[in-house]
């Protein structure tokens, strides 16, 4: 998989991809993330990307020039499946979506910034908007790493147990259920004795039974939804 990522701050996502997991996915030749600044792509000496919007109002925009270049200049290099921006107003991003992301093989993703992007951007070179939760962030960029780092850690020999990511939390609809590890006793708190029975038949079902109770307790919107859907 391969993903770029416009962004007017590419600094802002170094660190995320220079460590742990999607460090090694990316060494391992398991995915690609490439970072475009969008400045370069600017205009006149000072490398425009924004400006005033037409009927006033507080805040610069991003321009289409600039965006519009950059990604003309990668579709002429490979096909890409989906053209992303990262926007408040877009989809909320969710498990089942990273899913259907990672099945995917080249990806754009775009950052907004300032007061946004112009509309025709959306209109024209847009083909996905996601959003990861309902507040404003002073841009894209961080929400674009946390949709790559989603997307990437599904991939196939990414993550060292290839099974683990199918137990997350959201992947069946409920959150994931109580884990414990040595030692087997901390102040007066043990580890349930169904853990260190050995029969790893009813160690499922006790696992199953408290992802129940977890995501009934802790996300009600989710359980009534799944149980909606099973009914």
């Amino acid at each position: 998989m391969r993903i770029d990522i416009i962004t007017a701050l590419p600094s802002l996502l170094q660190g995320p991809f220079s460590d742990s997991i999607l460090k090694r996915a990316i060494d391992n030749g398991l995915a690609e993330v490439h970072l475009h600044d969008l400045r370069n792509y600017g205009s006149g000496k000072h490398r425009q990307i924004d400006d005033y919007q037409f009927g006033g109002g507080a805040g610069m925009v991003m321009m289409i020039e600039p965006i519009e270049t950059v990604i003309n200049e990668l579709k002429s290099q490979r096909t890409y499946d989906e053209v992303i921006y990262m926007t408040p107003d877009g989809e909320v991003f969710n498990q089942s979506m990273a899913n259907s992301l990672s099945l995917k093989g080249n990806l754009i993703i775009l950052c907004g910034h300032y007061k946004g992007i112009d509309e025709r951007v959306r209109e024209l070179l847009i083909t996905k908007e996601i959003s990861i939760g309902d507040y404003v962030l002073s841009g894209g960029e961080l929400a674009a790493a946390v949709v790559s780092d989603a997307i990437i850690r599904l991939i196939p020999g990414v993550l060292n147990n290839e099974t683990s990511a199918l137990s997350d939390s959201f992947q069946d609809d409920l959150l994931a259920p109580p884990v414990y590890t040595r030692p087997a006793e901390y102040e007066d708190l043990k580890v349930p004795e169904i853990l260190l029975s050995g029969n790893f038949g009813a160690i499922d079902k006790w696992r199953h039974e408290q992802a129940e109770k977890r995501t009934a307790k802790r996300r009600p919107d989710i359980w009534n939804k799944k149980h909606k859907t099973d009914e």
